[in-house]
């Protein structure tokens, strides 16, 4: 007969609690540490990376560096609504942006809509070397050109086809681009970008800090906007590529910047 109670269903009984509150805690926080997990649940390090691993198995959460995040700290919906919103602006955004990649550039690509639109208009590109944690950019290109291609492993989040893993930040810091084509959930007042992901963040940023050029491709809604997660600030561009002129007082943080402004 299966046994019903004792030692061993306690201890899984108290792990698929801790397991349960640890996740509700990052549904509130959006992040946790390896630290905070041994100090919030009174367990040890092996412990709590266990508990981040077994998460992840169940696509809850993204391990990171020394902690976790949540899988989709972005409600689905909002996700899906950024995929339509000013599709128009974007398509020319993403022309623009790809009139200041040269052929045989070994560039990095974000995810998100406006890099799509950055991909296709790459198509007719010659010899580019391209990393990227977004299948559908990976995709597009890999259907329509002989670009060499690289994706990290990782789990896919459906709804915009991003890859993401602990070690996505490492596997792009073994690369060197000419560029990164970068977008932002916002850029607000105080002249910072950002994000809403703390995994995209700590993508993004190991791809920042490789390039000579980092182009940011954003259209005109996310000026104004404070994202989550902070990813650097104005100094850290070097072209914003854009659909509309922000208002005066970003746009004075851009022009004190030193970043070149393309409309």
């Amino acid at each position: 007969m299966p046994r019903t109670n004792g030692p061993g269903m306690d201890k899984d009984d108290k792990k698929s609690r801790r397991q349960a509150q640890l996740l509700s805690y990052l549904e509130k926080n959006h992040y946790v540490s390896i630290e905070e997990i041994t100090t919030l649940y009174g367990v040890t390090t092996q412990t709590a990376r266990r508990d981040i691993m077994a998460l992840e198995q169940d696509g809850k959460v993204r391990r990171l560096h020394g902690g976790a995040t949540i899988s989709t700290p972005v409600e689905p919906s909002v996700l899906r609504q950024r995929r339509v919103d000013n599709a128009a602006q974007k398509e020319k955004i993403g022309r623009l942006a790809a009139e200041l990649i040269p052929d045989g550039a070994a560039v990095f690509i974000d995810t998100g809509t406006t890099c799509e639109a950055v991909a296709r208009a790459l198509i007719g590109r010659r010899d580019l070397r391209v990393v990227t944690y977004s299948l559908r950019v990976a995709t597009t290109l890999s259907e329509s050109t002989n670009f060499a291609i690289a994706v990290p492993g990782g789990f896919v989040r459906q709804v915009d086809g991003g890859v993401f893993r602990e070690e996505t930040s490492d596997y792009i810091r073994r690369f060197k681009f000419d560029v990164a084509v970068i977008s932002v959930s916002g850029v607000d007042h105080d002249g910072d970008i950002g994000d809403d992901d703390h995994a995209e963040v700590a993508a993004v940023s190991a791809a920042m800090g490789q390039a000579g050029r980092t182009i940011m491709a954003v259209d005109s809604s996310k000026f104004g906007r404070r994202a989550l997660v902070r990813l650097g600030s104005l100094c850290d561009i070097h072209t914003l590529v854009t659909d509309t002129l922000p208002e005066e007082r970003l746009l004075n943080k851009l022009r004190d910047s030193g970043v070149e402004i393309r409309v």
